[in-house]
């Protein structure tokens, strides 16, 4: 496929970068602990580290796992946290210490933690107690020999620390009960000699992530994303965005979690390149406490998902914001909805561009330029050095303008799955990874994802896309969030169903339908509408339609 968005790059905006550019992240942290050593690095719950001191935090760290608990180059080590301080100074000091992270969702039940320790051979684990009880139950199957558990304020320092783990255990009653006799507390790891720390030998071909992808498609698997996807990717980033932030002088606020490959690469590790200033938010579904959080600090950027930025734009206190700052504003994970977008622009006076990426390519493969005037419905363009094509199930490509299955090559691509070489044959073909999502392409290279291969409803042989229907009825004034569905249907083969959360109590299933009879055609329009108070999501915010059906 020609590469037709290039005309279409914004000036400035280079068409291949280097993948090369640093030895390994190790190289990157270190040129930002030099160059921005006494400005804020994170801040959360009212205290700030700088660059200084994540230095020598991450040092301690990755010198206890070196020293203390003997692990070496390529050894797995779990992180199972919220977003704290002690998240990006474990990270860090993980792979500093030379060895793989293997992300861990905090909320994962007892068998999916029990997997994921034994699908990825992890031999340590970083968790906070108010998750222990879990490890507590999967450990015995699994071969983690070594405990590292933090408390909410560990980091916190003086009476605060203290303070704050009394009430979140005491008072509040966040921590059930476990038994973990060979725990060692975090307090351990972070008062290591950081001159006892050795520089490991780390390529880029080395093992940096184990990153998770959802396993909302079956059983959830390991992509392996080395030192030199990461770099590449962090290159990606920056050919894209370096019109738009500067040096030393970002904020930006990190709601997502860092366990996510979205928040850890596009806020934890760019914004790290940049110097800029990470505001770590922990429990971001507590709306009027996000809203309070961001009236203290002079933003400059927010990431997020759809449902993330729709409900900080229902949250009274939102619009009353200082956004005077605020230069950028990305949504990802999920397709972000014209409504959303337009009133968030409307309000915020920043343009929300929507990015596309993926666990597997670490994640960015496309973003819309900086210089479009608004949301204009599409994932954007490829970023630099990436290659995108779109396919029929025969694996010919497609016109332009017809629907097929977005194919991604470039140096972001992961190495394959862990330990699954037939799940990485079946998706990953000369240097090519099938993402599995439908897309259209226009005469300016702009990609469109018109939906999931696997979400899509066929209504007597029409293709129906979720996310169409999801738009339209997003739009109706008295609808919060939406998700839509095929369900069976004797005639049909399926019919469209859609849930609703409700922003005005008095909508009727009727107003819903004669809504959409207005902007759909009418196989597309739903037959079933099923109102209820919340939907079920990831712990990213991403809706769960598979749980739905």
């Amino acid at each position: 496929m020609e590469k037709i968005w290039l005309k279409r790059y914004p000036e400035g905006m280079p068409e291949t970068i280097d993948p090369e550019h640093y030895n390994s992240l190790l190289e990157l942290f270190d040129n930002s602990f030099k160059e921005f050593g006494q400005l804020p690095a994170y801040s959360n719950m009212g205290k700030t580290m700088t660059y200084q001191q994540v230095d020598e935090a991450t040092k301690a760290v990755a010198s206890y796992i070196q020293n203390t608990l003997k692990l070496g180059k390529g050894d797995k080590v779990a992180v199972m946290m919220p977003n704290l301080l002690q998240t990006p100074v474990t990270i860090l000091g993980v792979l500093r210490a030379g060895c793989t992270v293997v992300n861990v969702n905090p909320l994962y039940t007892v068998r999916e933690l029990e997997h994921q320790l034994n699908d990825s051979e992890a031999k340590a684990i970083f968790i906070l107690a108010n998750f222990a009880h879990t490890l507590e139950k999967a450990l015995p199957t699994t071969g983690v020999k070594h405990i590292v558990v933090t408390q909410i304020g560990d980091m916190l320092g003086g009476f605060k620390k203290h303070l704050v783990n009394f009430v979140v255990k005491k008072l509040k009653k966040m921590v059930p009960d476990y038994t973990l006799p060979n725990a060692i507390p975090f307090a351990h790891a972070i008062s290591a000699d950081p001159g006892q720390y050795k520089v490991p030998d780390v390529t880029l071909n080395d093992l940096a992530f184990l990153q998770y992808t959802g396993g909302t498609t079956g059983v959830s698997k390991g992509a392996m994303l080395t030192h030199g996807n990461m770099v590449a990717n962090l290159e990606q980033v920056s050919g894209c965005l370096d019109k738009v932030l500067d040096k030393g002088r970002e904020v930006v606020i990190t709601a997502l979690p860092l366990y996510h490959i979205f928040a850890l690469t596009a806020n934890c590790l760019t914004f790290m390149k940049y110097g800029g200033h990470n505001i770590l938010i922990t429990n971001p579904r507590d709306m009027p406490g996000f809203v309070k959080e961001l009236s203290k600090y002079p933003f400059t950027a927010i990431t997020g998902v759809n449902t993330l930025f729709n409900g900080l734009l229902n949250t009274p206190g939102f619009s009353e914001l200082d956004f005077s700052t605020l230069k950028m504003s990305l949504g990802g994970g999920m397709a972000v909805q014209r409504p959303v977008a337009e009133r968030w622009q409307t309000v915020t006076k920043s343009k929300l561009m929507e990015g596309y990426g993926l666990t597997e390519c670490a994640p960015l493969v496309t973003i819309c330029p900086w210089d479009l005037d608004g949301y204009n419905g599409s994932i954007g363009l490829p970023a630099p050095s990436t290659e995108l094509k779109v396919i029929n199930d025969s694996g010919e490509e497609v016109p332009l303008g017809e629907p097929g299955e977005l194919c991604v090559k470039g140096p972001q691509v992961m190495v394959g799955y862990y330990n699954r070489p037939d799940a990485t044959a079946e998706c990953l073909k000369d240097g090519w990874f099938a993402t599995g999502d439908i897309a259209i392409y226009d005469e300016e290279g702009f990609f469109y994802i018109v939906d999931r291969k696997k979400d899509m409803i066929l209504v007597s042989g029409f293709n129906v896309f979720p996310n169409e229907i999801e738009e339209v009825v997003a739009m109706h004034d008295g609808v919060l969030e939406v998700a839509a569905v095929g369900v069976p249907h004797e005639v049909s083969g399926e019919q469209v169903k859609v849930f609703v959360v409700r922003k005005d109590p008095s909508l009727t299933e009727k107003d819903i339908i004669k809504h959409c009879r207005d902007k759909l055609t009418n196989y597309k329009v739903p037959k079933l509408v099923e109102f209820r108070d919340e939907l079920p999501k990831t712990n990213v915010g991403k809706i769960l339609r598979r749980a739905l059906k």
